[in-house]
């Protein structure tokens, strides 16, 4: 009976850590798609309705792909005038940097 239980804790311990470590993962990802979706598209072509009519750069554009992290970061953080709204107040720095991180897979 105690090895049974002791069986189920540890089954129970092993998933929470691979649940939490999966979420840590995700995060970028997860507040991508609430947050960034709508302009900048699924995979960072900015190809909905809100993307072409800002006429945001896809991420295909050579000139995107030279934009630092550190200058990602702080446009995330504080908004670009007339074309995005600033998150300082709704993401911490880590979620943004997280965001920037996974934003950066699509030029892969």
């Amino acid at each position: 009976m105690v090895k049974m239980i002791r069986s189920q804790l540890v089954l129970a311990a092993v998933v929470s850590l691979a649940c939490t470590a999966a979420f840590a993962q995700s995060s970028g990802a997860a507040i991508y798609k609430a947050k960034c979706l709508n302009c900048h598209g699924a995979t960072g072509m900015a190809d909905t309705v809100t993307g072409r009519a800002l006429k945001i750069r896809p991420i295909t554009d050579p000139e995107v792909a030279k934009i630092p992290e550190g200058v990602m970061f702080d446009n995330v953080k504080t908004g670009i005038r007339g074309k995005m709204i600033p998150y300082k107040d709704q993401l911490t720095d880590k979620q943004i940097k997280d965001v920037v991180a996974y934003f950066h897979t699509f030029m892969k």
